[in-house]
């Protein structure tokens, strides 16, 4: 993806009743992009990499959930559209340009706790009161990646290690848990290629 230089940091493109919220100062915002955001926006937003939030230019992302753990980082490209979509990241999102997602939609990097019975209950165990300081076991990420021109419909979940091909068109409701080539059409839990996407 492309980046132009210039990059707006304060709020004078946001709508006005969106300025009296200040985004966090590691959120780069391109030229022309709106973030309608309220204090639930970014209430989870925990990431210390500059930018963490890196959003081109003529994007409107509207009451997106931003939940970054402290490595955590997010890019989207030019011409995007994101309405009420959950970004849960512990290591990379990366959305390409003219990129839409529905509403409802959640990306996720990570599982957010291992997978194997033993590192499990290791893990409750160390977020639980009894814990009393235990480092919690390592949990896998993997970023995710959507290439341009993908459109994602409403209620779609995209899991860890995903990656979108350009071009694809994700219907309504789909959970999607492998990689799509590029310009395909998919639906259904878990989510099948059942087409191409005409030109």
């Amino acid at each position: 993806m492309q980046r132009s230089p210039e990059i707006v940091n304060d709020l004078t493109n946001q709508p006005p009743d969106c300025q009296t919220i200040a985004l966090p100062p590691n959120v780069q915002v391109g030229l022309n992009s709106v973030i309608n955001h309220d204090e639930r926006c970014f209430a989870r937003f925990q990431s210390r990499i500059n930018p963490a939030l890196l959003v081109g230019e003529n994007c409107t992302i509207d009451y997106v959930h931003f939940a970054l753990g402290k490595a955590a980082r997010v890019e989207i490209g030019n011409y995007c559209y994101l309405t009420s979509v959950i970004l849960l990241c512990e290591q990379e999102i990366c959305i390409g340009n003219y990129v839409v997602l529905g509403w409802n939609t959640t990306i996720a990097d990570t599982d957010f706790h291992p997978i194997a019975p033993a590192e499990r209950i290791a893990d409750a165990i160390a977020c639980s009161p009894l814990g009393k300081g235990r480092l919690r076991p390592p949990v896998m990420c993997q970023p995710v990646i959507i290439e341009d021109d993908v459109w994602v419909g409403p209620n779609v979940t995209i899991l860890k290690g995903v990656r979108i091909g350009a071009g694809a068109w994700i219907e309504a409701g789909a959970l999607v848990t492998r990689n799509i080539p590029p310009r395909s059409r998919v639906m259904g839990n878990p989510a099948q290629v059942i087409g191409e996407v005409e030109v």
